[in-house]
């Protein structure tokens, strides 16, 4: 199994998006998730950077600026998905990663505050 750390930047930047009303509250994850296309489409446009910003967790053994690099994508890389932050703690979970799950647990708590 691949050991992943908890994406810092990925987690300030999801802060960011709930303080300012970017995200959807009822949403069919499987359906609205970035799929392959929409990752090389965002690529495109966008830096590698801003590319793991929507990711909560980084595979340590795999190579920067690769797609094999991020895990846990958390939105549709416009918003924050309360889904996306139900399904990253619900992996970390089932994969025994307690750091991810935590910080997937605390924006998902961050979310529910904001959108009262």
């Amino acid at each position: 199994m691949a050991s992943y750390s908890v994406n810092d930047r990925a987690i300030a930047h999801a802060r960011r998006l709930i303080d300012a009303r970017q995200y959807v509250l009822e949403s069919e994850w499987g359906e609205v998730q970035p799929r392959a296309d929409d990752e090389n489409a965002f690529l495109k446009g966008h830096t590698w950077d801003e590319y793991a910003e929507w990711h909560l967790g980084l595979n340590d053994e795999a190579t920067d600026e690769t797609k094999s690099r991020y895990a846990f994508v958390y939105g549709d890389f416009r918003r924050v998905h309360r889904t996306g932050l139900i399904a990253c703690q619900y992996r970390a979970a089932e994969w025994r990663h307690k750091e991810i799950e935590l910080a997937a647990h605390e924006l998902l708590q961050r979310l529910d505050k904001a959108s009262a």
